[in-house]
């Protein structure tokens, strides 16, 4: 069963309601520890003085903020706990916005706000009134000594909410040479047309279940024959020669003609549908030999 990381109240106006908060996403990415190739002993890693070579005990152990090179500004646990955000167990909606105003890029990570005891009704009236509206709720809150700029919106009857970035921690695209070079070339209607025909051609409503992570199934798939004592042959990786770059329309009406080609195929056959691409390992490793160290 899940459990809550964060309980609080939220508010509007002076509405509020008493409310926890859950992850909402489970990462799954296969990690792996590092051992020494002679005996399979984990590798520790310690905390070495880069002049002298020692080891340094935790409690000699400073924070310092690098102001230029090898100087830095030492600061005190004390002197940062004085400027810790006001710990408030309040996420306090500021204003309501419409959510396509709002960058995809600023989003980080996501929760699910659930009612607490005795808000289950403040909490049902607030997520209907947001879904009406169309509106996004921006708000404040501190988590873990952290104050975070977050986005609420309904879905599916719930609260969500998501951490943001500030506006000064997103890299402005025109600092990027190759993106300002990119907003300078000009395109051809003829191309635009074609290129937006194969959109077209391209076009499917989204399901989140059709798309797999291949490689980590690959991954754990290779994990469970070795377990098991099977030798994996590893065959060298053919390195492709770089293909000139092909005239942009004739690419066009080459990709047009070849997803017009899968759709008729498909059409004639009904088990030929455009599925998602079949899983090149369907062995997976028991829950027990999942190790999740680094």
């Amino acid at each position: 069963m899940a459990r809550a990381i964060w309980s609080g109240t939220l508010t509007f106006g002076l509405v509020t309601i008493p409310v926890k908060l859950y992850p909402a996403v489970q990462r799954k990415t296969v990690r792996f520890n590092q051992l020494d190739g002679e005996n399979l002993a984990r590798i520790q890693q310690r905390r070495v003085n880069s002049v002298t070579g020692e080891e340094v005990p935790f409690d000699r152990i400073v924070k310092g903020y690098e102001v230029t090179p090898d100087r830095y500004v030492v600061v005190s646990t004390e002197e940062l706990d004085a400027l810790d955000p006001r710990r408030t167990r309040t996420i306090e909606i500021e204003d309501f916005v419409e959510s396509s105003q709002i960058a995809p890029i600023l989003y980080d990570t996501t929760y699910y706000v659930a009612p607490a005891q005795g808000g289950a009704k403040p909490y049902r009236l607030l997520v209907d009134a947001m879904e009406q509206t169309g509106k996004v709720g921006i708000a404040r809150f501190v988590m873990r000594t952290k104050e975070y700029l977050v986005a609420l919106r309904p879905s599916g009857g719930a609260l969500e909410l998501s951490t943001m970035l500030f506006a000064d921690e997103v890299v402005d695209p025109s600092a990027v040479e190759e993106l300002a070079a990119a907003a300078e070339a000009q395109t051809s209607e003829r191309e635009l047309d074609v290129a937006k025909q194969l959109i077209g051609s391209l076009a499917a409503e989204f399901d989140a279940s059709r798309y797999k992570d291949d490689y980590r199934e690959q991954v754990l798939g290779l994990v469970e024959r070795k377990a098991q004592g099977e030798q994996v042959e590893v065959l060298a990786q053919p390195q492709a020669a770089p293909s000139p770059v092909p005239d942009l329309m004739s690419a066009l009406k080459a990709s047009l003609d070849a997803v017009r080609a899968e759709s008729a195929a498909a059409e004639s056959s009904p088990a030929k549908k455009r599925a998602p691409k079949p899983k090149k390992s369907s062995a997976k490793p028991s829950r027990g030999k999942q190790t999740s160290g680094r």
